[in-house]
C-alpha cells in the first residue's frame, strides 16, 4: 500500500514537472542565435557595433542562470562602445550540451573557443561571474591566444573546504539523480527562486523584476537542472586541477568582489586569484553580495572599456614584434 501511494505521487509529481517545464518555456522565449561546437549547441546574443574596434567582450555567467544575468545593465552598457558576446553555458538557459564531459571549466573554455572561431573573433576581453571565474582563468591558462583581459566579478577559483551541498550531489547519482530532477525541482523549486535569488543578492536588495527579467525559473527545467548540479559537483576538482597554474596568467585581470559576499567566499578565491596572478588588480566593493555587476555596473564596464583599450593598442606592437 505504502509503495503503490510513492509511485502515485512520484507519478502526479512528474506530471506537474512535465506541464511545469512546458510552461516555463513558453513563458520565456529565447532569442539570439544557436551556433553548434563540439558537444553542444550554444546559444549566443549578439549586442554593440560589430565593426567596433579592438577586442570583443565576452560575458559568461555564473550557477544556476543564463546569459540574461548578465545582459541587463552590464552587457547592455558595455555594448554602448564594444561588440558584446553573450553566451548561456551549455546546458544552461537555451544552449544544449551532450553527457557530463561537458560540464567542467575547462571542457565548457573549449566549447566557447570554438564557438569564437566561429564568429571570426580572434581576441576578447572576458567577463565572467561566480563559477565561470574557474572558466576564465582556464580560458587564460589553456587556450591564451584567444583571451585580451579577464575582468572576474566575485569569481570562484581555488579549493574549498566542504562540498556543494547533498542535493546537488544526490542529482549526479544513477537512477536517484534523474528520479529527483523529473519530479521535484518544478513544484518545489518553483517557491523557492525568488527567495535563493535575494539571498544572492544580500545585502543589498534583489532589483525589481530580476527573476523575471533574467528568465531564472529555465534553471528549474530538469535537464538543466542536472546540468547545473553536475557543473556545481565538479567545480572543485577543476579548481584543484587548475590553480597551480595560474601563474601562467599573463593578461590583465580585474577582480571585482563584494566583501559581503556569503557565496563565494573573497578569501579563499579571489584574494588567493590575486597573489597567484601578481598582475591582477583586486577591487574590493564595502558592503556588496555576490552580484557585483548590479551593484557597480558602471564602474565594472568602465575597467573593461580600459582594458579593451590597452588590448588594441598593445595588439598593432605584438604582431609588429612577431614580424
Amino acid at each position: 500500500m505504502i509503495f503503490a501511494s510513492v509511485v502515485v505521487a512520484l507519478a502526479i509529481l512528474a506530471l506537474i514537472t512535465h506541464f511545469g517545464a512546458a510552461a516555463i518555456e513558453r513563458a520565456y522565449p529565447l532569442n539570439g542565435e544557436r551556433i553548434d561546437v563540439t558537444g553542444a549547441r550554444l546559444r549566443v546574443v549578439q549586442l554593440g557595433p560589430r565593426d567596433a574596434t579592438g577586442p570583443a567582450v565576452v560575458l559568461v555567467h555564473g550557477a544556476s542562470a543564463n546569459l540574461e544575468s548578465l545582459r541587463q545593465p552590464l552587457g547592455d552598457l558595455i555594448a554602448q562602445k564594444h561588440r558584446v558576446i553573450l553566451v548561456d553555458r551549455p546546458g544552461h538557459g537555451g544552449s544544449t550540451r551532450e553527457g557530463t564531459d561537458a560540464t567542467s571549466p575547462s571542457a565548457q573554455a573549449r566549447m566557447i573557443d570554438e564557438m569564437l572561431g566561429k564568429l571570426q573573433i580572434d581576441r576578447a576581453v572576458f567577463v565572467v561571474h561566480s563559477w565561470a571565474g574557474a572558466l576564465g582563468a582556464a580560458m587564460a591558462v589553456e587556450v591564451p591566444q584567444r583571451v585580451a583581459g579577464l575582468v572576474m566579478l566575485a569569481p570562484a577559483t581555488h579549493p574549498w573546504s566542504g562540498g556543494v551541498g547533498v542535493f546537488n550531489k544526490l542529482a549526479t547519482l544513477p537512477v536517484i539523480g534523474p528520479l529527483l530532477a523529473y519530479t521535484l525541482p518544478v513544484p518545489l523549486g518553483w517557491f523557492l527562486v525568488e527567495s535563493g535569488a535575494r539571498s544572492v543578492f544580500s545585502p543589498q536588495p534583489m532589483p525589481e523584476g530580476y527573476v523575471q527579467n533574467t528568465a531564472i525559473p529555465l534553471v528549474l527545467r530538469p535537464r538543466e537542472f542536472l546540468g547545473n548540479a553536475w557543473d556545481l559537483v565538479l567545480l572543485k576538482p577543476e579548481v584543484v586541477r587548475l590553480s597551480p597554474r595560474y601563474g601562467e596568467i599573463k593578461v590583465p585581470v580585474t577582480i571585482f568582489v563584494g566583501d559581503k559576499d556569503r557565496t563565494v567566499s573573497p578569501r579563499i578565491h579571489a584574494q588567493a586569484f590575486a597573489r597567484d596572478v601578481p598582475q591582477t588588480k583586486l577591487v574590493d566593493l564595502p558592503g556588496v553580495g555576490h552580484m557585483p555587476q548590479n551593484a557597480v555596473p558602471e564602474q565594472i564596464a568602465a575597467e573593461v572599456d580600459t582594458i579593451a583599450r590597452q588590448a588594441a593598442v598593445a595588439a598593432p606592437k605584438a604582431s609588429a614584434a612577431a614580424q
